[in-house]
């Protein structure tokens, strides 16, 4: 008899905690464990690839930051689809999900959190710790989330650290001439390259900022972000007020991501708060150099000047050298 997981998670955006829940509910063993992924409020482009891989999507269709009557929806699902386990990613999902699990008497809770959240506030700590009563263990990637979540008043001992993990090469990189033709881009000697959700937290206006000084020294270097978030058109305006057209490029969200990033001279990471970064991960299997803002979670996954070279958040100069 199989164990049934229902994975809950507010949508199916390309970030890191989509990619990291949409692995392992498409790559446990299938003679062992049935998988079931619920999602709050909208989908995106990882259901494709989910329901391609045989795993159900069901869309809960939440409205706004509460609402009831999305519980009751997430609730009557669990009631019907009765999974031995419920897995809930991010903080609405752990606060709809484990509160919903409860109500359909799911025997075993467990939440995710996959990140450091400054950006909580008291009431968002204060409803952690009253679902504390309804999780069973707490999964996280790093022991630094786990830490950071021990000095807002959640013990480390609720936690159970599991390091991301990320799939092998499958496809050989590009020729320098091949990659730029695939974007078309004009031809440059070097690619410097970043992938993530466009979005405050990546840091992506000091990469902007380094570009420009680097293009001081080196004509022959492109900046070039896979990705797309909610700050993208801020970012092009900040890159064009630099008038630097030429040399840096977004080119969006790209399936072809991964063999992208085999082409990259190097990685830039500037997160000014992580987990445990996927995209270093992908880098390090694809044989890719990192250069990494100095914060917990990139601790991790890099020993400055041995796998990778880390900066000071906002130190610009650090991170142009």
């Amino acid at each position: 008899m199989r164990l049934k997981i229902c994975h809950i998670i507010p949508t199916l955006v390309q970030g890191g905690a989509e990619k990291q829940m949409a692995l392992l509910a498409s790559h446990l063993d299938r003679e062992r464990f049935e998988s079931h992924v619920l999602v709050l409020t909208h989908s995106g482009p990882l259901e494709q690839s989910l329901r391609q891989q045989g795993v159900p999507v069901h869309l809960i269709g939440k409205r706004g930051k509460f609402d009831p009557t999305a519980l009751w929806r997430l609730t009557a699902k669990l009631k019907q689809l009765a999974p031995d386990v419920v897995h809930s990613w991010l903080f609405a999902g752990n606060s709809y999900g484990r509160w919903a699990a409860r109500r359909a008497a799911v025997p075993a809770i467990v939440a995710g959190e996959r990140c450091v959240d400054p950006w909580k506030q008291w009431w968002h700590y204060a409803i952690d710790k009253w679902l504390l009563r309804r999780t069973d263990t707490i999964v996280t990637n790093t022991a630094a989330v786990a830490q950071f979540y021990a000095r807002q008043g959640i013990a480390e001992s609720h936690f159970t650290v599991i390091p991301n993990a990320v799939l092998p090469p499958d496809s050989p990189p590009l020729s320098r001439e091949e990659f730029f033709q695939r974007l078309s881009l004009p031809a440059r000697g070097k690619v410097i390259g970043a992938v993530g959700r466009l979005w405050k937290q990546k840091g992506y206006r000091d990469l902007v900022w380094a570009a420009e000084l680097i293009r001081v020294a080196y004509q022959d270097v492109c900046l070039v972000v896979v990705g797309d978030g909610p700050d993208r058109e801020s970012l092009l305006a900040y890159r064009d007020r630099a008038s630097m057209h030429s040399t840096i490029h977004f080119v969006g969200h790209r399936q072809d991501a991964g063999q992208l990033l085999s082409s990259f001279d190097v990685l830039w990471n500037g997160s000014l708060y992580e987990g445990q970064s996927n995209t270093i991960l992908e880098a390090m299997a694809r044989g890719v150099p990192v250069v990494a803002s100095d914060i917990p979670g990139n601790r991790d996954l890099v020993v400055d000047g041995q796998t990778g070279f880390l900066f000071g958040l906002g130190d610009v100069a650090t991170l142009t050298r």
